[in-house]
């Protein structure tokens, strides 16, 4: 079975010789090949999109890679902000050995877990940036310039971007990152909704009989609803919809596939989770359910001020109450990474109430026929 261990035997002696061997090394004036470092989620791998748009802006001539895992890349083939991604997975070895290959970079960015300094240092980063205070330590290691976490609250959009230097990126626009290619699907007719009922934890879901409430909400407005969720979530749909009154894609779409379908609702109700962040980057109208997460952290900021996006949260609660990110401590930070041994009923998500997503709902449906409105005149 494919482990870590191939690719650290590879990585650790590569950056370490590369670190030592190194003359004095100084940040770069004007950088030509830019790396950006990591293995985020879905979720936080596209909240990076600010940090990109940072780096086009202040390096417009610069060559910019981008790690990510192997089922993200299909969404980066048109090479939004004309970022090229490396798909690796650090249990094959294989995966890493173009990225080793190559001539170098004068500058690299690490969001998140600084563990992947040492993958930026073995790639031949010679000035590596990365948020201070990881633990334990070594993560931060073969790192030049650690920068604080904000005092202030922040999207994590709008943190990453303050790695790089200089004035905030210009608000995201959908003609920024061109539509992936992908297999042909039955995509539903139009006009519909999609709802997506999966997440990346069981907390995260909202009950079922809510979910059938808005469906026949947005079937009475004369939308279509389409069922989505991931591979292995396709009980969830069958709990909100037991008598298959409305059409399902759980479990049956790529990653590029689902852009076209999100893309192409007038609507996405969706758990806080990677989908809310793909119908940001998508222009779809999105309606964010957020229970143990920060709709703060993961909302809009900046970045996608301009979004037709709506946070749905009640905020504050109670047991929202760890301060933790990437192992940082942070005040101002309100979550809950609780497992369910730690908490067997999702409250959070349950104190949502389906008027207060359906008052968003036709706030953002309002919203999109105007704008088509002025578009036609």
């Amino acid at each position: 079975m494919p482990s870590r261990f191939g690719s650290r035997i590879r990585l650790l002696p590569r950056a370490l010789v590369r670190r030592l061997g190194a003359h004095r090394r100084r940040p770069p004036v004007e950088p030509a090949r830019i790396l950006v470092a990591h293995q985020l989620l879905l979720g936080d791998t596209l909240m990076l999109t600010a940090l990109l748009a940072k780096l086009r802006e202040r390096h417009p001539q610069a060559y910019l890679a981008m790690t990510v895992k192997p089922p993200y890349a299909p969404l980066y083939v048109g090479r939004p902000y004309g970022v090229e991604v490396h798909a690796v997975d650090l249990r094959e070895p294989a995966s890493i050995a173009p990225l080793l290959a190559g001539p170098g970079f004068d500058l690299a960015y690490v969001p998140g877990d600084n563990r992947y300094c040492w993958l930026a240092a073995a790639a031949g980063a010679r000035w590596i940036v990365a948020h201070a205070g990881d633990r334990p330590a070594w993560k931060s290691w073969p790192a030049d310039e650690l920068r604080p976490y904000p005092d202030a609250p922040a999207a994590w959009g709008d943190i990453v971007a303050g790695l790089a230097d200089g004035p905030a990126p210009r608000p995201y626009s959908v003609a920024e990152w061109p539509d992936p290619p992908c297999e042909p699907f039955d995509a539903p007719r139009a006009p519909y909704a999609v709802l997506h009922v999966g997440a990346s934890s069981p907390l995260k879901l909202w009950e079922a009989e809510k979910w059938r409430a808005v469906a026949a909400a947005l079937a009475a407005e004369g939308l279509a609803v389409v069922w989505s969720a991931g591979a292995g979530e396709e009980d969830a749909v069958a709990r909100a919809d037991p008598h298959r009154a409305h059409a399902s894609c759980a479990g049956r779409l790529e990653l590029a596939q689902l852009w076209h379908l999100v893309k192409g609702a007038r609507l996405l109700v969706s758990p806080d989770t990677g989908v809310a962040h793909l119908g940001r980057l998508a222009g779809t109208p999105t309606v964010a359910l957020f229970g143990p997460g920060s709709a703060l952290l993961c909302g809009a900021g900046e970045f996608w001020k301009n979004a037709p996006y709506r946070a749905i949260s009640v905020d504050p609660f109670p047991c929202r109450d760890q301060h933790l990110l990437f192992q940082r401590e942070i005040a101002w930070v309100h979550r809950c990474a609780r497992t369910l041994a730690e908490c067997p009923a999702a409250r959070c998500m349950q104190a949502i109430a389906v008027e207060v997503v359906l008052d968003a709902v036709r706030t953002l449906l309002r919203e999109g026929a105007a704008a088509q409105a002025r578009a036609h005149h």
